[in-house]
């Protein structure tokens, strides 16, 4: 099973479509600036209902028969599931810190060109993290729309929404969305605390519209049967609102320069550096935190992507690497444990000597023991010595940067509820923005694991190195 179609991967959906799509998500620097309406939906803090407002809002123009992207602020896997369940189409992160300010840029810029409503889904408060929601606001010039859960206040909704509009200077905000109001009484309250000419919408509280969560978040969208009906019913309220109608044009400005790197063995014109090179990449409901660019850019860099699921296939056809994202295997553990078969197909795999490449959930299935948080031990690969246990807290979050001797610095982030207990000497450690001491990153003959979730594209060079294997890291040495 060869995928092509990657963009229907993020979308939770079981198993992608296997169509040709383009891959080249890097616009030339060459063109005019282009115009869309767009807007950022940002929150005070995590909980007020970001997600549910920004899928509901693709969902409401989309059915008016406009075409609407929408991008998620930050390192997210999660909500990017709904947004595209909503939007019908790819969505990709904004983080000009992991990413890179000319990449962010030529990515709006791609999506502008093509569609009538850019939708940019803040991450955690609006003023939280380095970056955050509002640089992004800033930076791109787009207009933010405050999502607020009233259902706990009242006139104090009127001072927090004024605190967030007057916070930074420089910043446009083009209204407001009160949440979870309770009654008509309750929305009245809210309305005399804003100025009388601020466009506000109101949401009225319903478990129809509500999204289920767990620990690290919103379910993904595959896991919500009745997800779209969900999204509908708050798409028909807002309806009701201001919101229905579009936000004013952003003007977005082709990105000033090409993102800095090498694709190819000896220049553009030459071999891709994963030329001829099959890599199993596992999607299933245990590993599902898989940025949309990264499985492009491994097709950009000329690999061919086999999509198989460690859950319920029972074989793995011959492929020169595998890639172990993420996701939720301690949910899985016991089914993961249970397919022996492919549990072998893959130990036969790492026997060879061939590459695996796993992050976070994909390092906890390489160990010998997952401890689940009821205390039941589960059987894992047995690849990497030791055993990873959860907690019922987080571990670790936070921005991570690699720094290889040959190559420029790979960055990602962390985010897990589990730790390690290892007898393997790491190989590397990350570090965080400010040089604070980062997530180990394992090697052992061509496997490379650690708790990071790399972002390919910030060093698409490296990712190679990695995928290649030990039998072909000397010729890919020699060319760095």
């Amino acid at each position: 099973m060869v995928a092509g179609g990657v963009s229907r991967i993020i979308s939770g959906s079981k198993y992608p479509e296997h169509n040709s799509i383009d891959t080249d998500t890097s616009p030339t620097a060459a063109g005019a600036a282009v115009h869309c309406a767009a807007m950022l939906i940002a929150a005070p803090a995590s909980g007020h209902g970001k997600t549910s407002i920004t899928a509901a809002l693709a969902r409401l123009h989309r059915r008016n028969g406009l075409r609407v992207r929408c991008f998620k602020t930050g390192p997210d896997f999660i909500d990017p599931t709904m947004l595209v369940q909503a939007s019908g189409h790819p969505v990709y992160n904004l983080d000009t810190w992991m990413m890179g300010v000319e990449h962010c840029r030529a990515l709006l810029f791609e999506a502008a060109q093509s569609c009538d409503l850019i939708l940019v889904e803040g991450a955690m408060g609006l003023f939280d993290g380095e970056p955050s929601s509002a640089d992004l606001a800033q930076q791109f010039g787009l207009p933010i729309l405050p999502v607020i859960n009233a259902s706990s206040m009242a006139q104090t909704f009127g001072a927090l929404l004024h605190g967030l509009m007057t916070y930074r200077p420089g910043l446009e905000f083009v209204g407001a969305v009160a949440n979870r109001v309770a009654s008509a009484r309750h929305e009245q309250m809210l309305r005399m605390s804003v100025p009388a000419d601020m466009p506000l919408s109101i949401v009225m509280r319903s478990e129809a519209v509500t999204l289920p969560e767990r620990h690290l978040g919103l379910q993904i969208a595959d896991e919500i049967g009745d997800l779209d009906e969900r999204i509908d019913a708050l798409a028909d309220l807002l309806q009701q609102t201001p919101l229905a109608q579009l936000p004013a044009a952003v003007t977005f400005t082709p990105p000033q320069r090409m993102i800095d790197v090498e694709l190819s063995v000896d220049g553009a014109d030459a071999t891709p550096l994963l030329a001829d090179i099959t890599i199993a990449v596992a999607f299933d409901a245990a590993f599902c935190f898989l940025y949309q660019a990264n499985l492009e850019w491994l097709q950009r860099l000329g690999a061919r992507l086999h999509i198989f699921s460690p859950l319920d296939d029972d074989e793995l056809p011959p492929v020169d690497a595998i890639y172990l994202p993420g996701g939720y295997p301690e949910l899985h553990a016991a089914q993961l444990a249970a397919n022996e078969v492919l549990l072998d197909a893959i130990r036969a795999h790492i026997n060879a000597g061939k590459p695996v490449l796993a992050e976070c959930g994909g390092m906890m299935y390489l160990t010998d023991k997952l401890i689940d948080l009821e205390g039941r031990t589960h059987d894992m690969l047995g690849a990497l010595p030791g055993a990873v246990t959860m907690a019922k807290r987080l571990c670790a979050i936070g921005p991570q940067q690699l720094d290889v001797a040959g190559f420029k610095a790979l960055r990602g982030h962390t985010f897990h509820y589990s730790s390690l207990a290892t007898t393997l000497a790491p190989t590397w450690s990350a570090a965080t923005p400010n040089e604070r001491p980062g997530e180990a990153v394992y090697c052992s003959d061509s496997m490379v694991a650690s708790y990071v979730h790399w972002y390919f594209p910030s060093n698409p060079q490296l990712i190679a190195h990695w995928l290649l294997g030990a039998d072909r890291l000397d010729s890919a040495a020699d060319r760095d």
